[in-house]
């Protein structure tokens, strides 16, 4: 993932990285509260895995969480400090006890710091999208007429050399070229005004994939752009809010953000900083530890679909060739522009002699 973050986002390898030992920490915080309170008086429901009589830690308890269990002595050896584990002034005490944060303090901490390494990862995933995205059409508005002219001159040099040859081999080949060019017979009055021999029309792209018909001016948006963008979704990203309503609310405004950060629009995107500014500030309210731990593995799971999703963006034709520029995809559309023009002076030549 290092050359994704690097290369598309203005992120490093640090922020998979963080967000995956915040996950892991979750997890280590809510099992060792379970490991903890199973010498605490009994309290129904107070944990996950905290249902098993007198069976001891972990027992009892799901398979998976069984499991983990088994790995806490070792996680919390790894992630607390020498104080706590030697029962000195840092280590953690029961409910009145004072000390250490209590361990439902420390899954909720874990947790919160898990929904926001979600969200920097997330950032760098849509970042990475809409410069596929804008490649892509840059890439078929741009070079779409020379790759047409590359073809064009294709198959006219292989009809110059059948009918110099005279050979029954050149013609197929000739005539293979040329059918591949020509259009497809009533295409656009079957499509009704859709699509033509050459494609898709603008307007029905747009319409189908909600993308404006006109198409971005550049592959990465502005520095200014992308500032506002990670703003805005940290602040405003869904998964921040604890009620529907809300989620609902910063949903439709993400969606506005994103729209506008796929156009590079620094003025609405100004806009939308100044309108979410005015609106009403989030208000957490503590969570049941039980709610936490399934807050944790939505995390989790959260967290595979977008390294799913980034392994595919970058494994993808596109994703590929923006590899190859990761600094300036800008410049890299221009030098596949040059190396096309050479191509077509360089056709354009042989076919001249061939017709001589």
């Amino acid at each position: 993932m290092a050359d994704f973050a690097v290369a598309y986002a203005d992120r490093t390898e640090a922020d998979h990285t963080d967000l995956v030992t915040a996950v892991r920490a979750g997890r280590i915080a809510a099992e060792t509260g379970c490991e903890q309170r199973a010498a605490w008086p009994r309290r129904p429901g107070s944990c996950p895995a905290d249902h098993a009589g007198d069976a001891g830690p972990g027992r009892g308890a799901p398979p998976k969480r069984r499991v983990a269990a088994r790995r806490v002595a070792y996680a919390v050896r790894v992630t607390t400090s020498e104080g706590e584990q030697g029962g000195g002034a840092g280590a953690e005490k029961a409910p009145g006890g004072g000390g250490a944060a209590r361990p439902e303090e420390r899954l909720e901490q874990a947790v919160r710091a898990a929904e926001q390494a979600l969200i920097e990862f997330e950032i760098a995933v849509e970042t990475f999208r809409v410069e596929v995205e804008n490649f892509s059409r840059l890439h078929e508005q741009k070079l779409g007429p020379v790759y047409a002219r590359l073809e064009e001159l294709e198959a006219q040099i292989l009809e110059a050399k059948a009918a110099r040859s005279d050979d029954p081999e050149d013609r197929r080949r000739a005539d293979e070229a040329r059918a591949r060019l020509l259009p497809i017979p009533g295409v656009e009055e079957l499509l009704n005004g859709w699509m033509d021999d050459g494609g898709l029309f603008p307007e029905a792209t747009a319409m189908l994939t909600d993308r404006p018909v006109r198409p971005p001016q550049r592959v990465r948006p502005s520095e200014e752009a992308r500032k506002l963008y990670r703003d805005l979704a940290r602040k405003a990203h869904p998964d921040l809010a604890q009620e529907q309503a809300e989620r609902a609310r910063r949903e439709e405004f993400i969606t506005r953000v994103n729209a506008a950060y796929a156009r590079g629009n620094e003025g609405e995107l100004r806009e939308l900083a100044v309108e979410w500014a005015a609106g009403p500030e989030l208000k957490r309210v503590p969570s049941a530890t039980e709610e936490l731990y399934v807050r944790l593995e939505w995390l989790a799971e959260r967290k595979e679909l977008l390294t799913m999703v980034a392994r595919e963006l970058e494994d993808g034709a596109i994703g590929s060739m923006l590899r190859l520029a990761p600094h300036d995809p800008d410049r890299l559309l221009e030098e596949i522009a040059g190396q096309l023009r050479a191509e077509v002076i360089e056709r354009e030549a042989e076919l001249a002699a061939l017709l001589v």
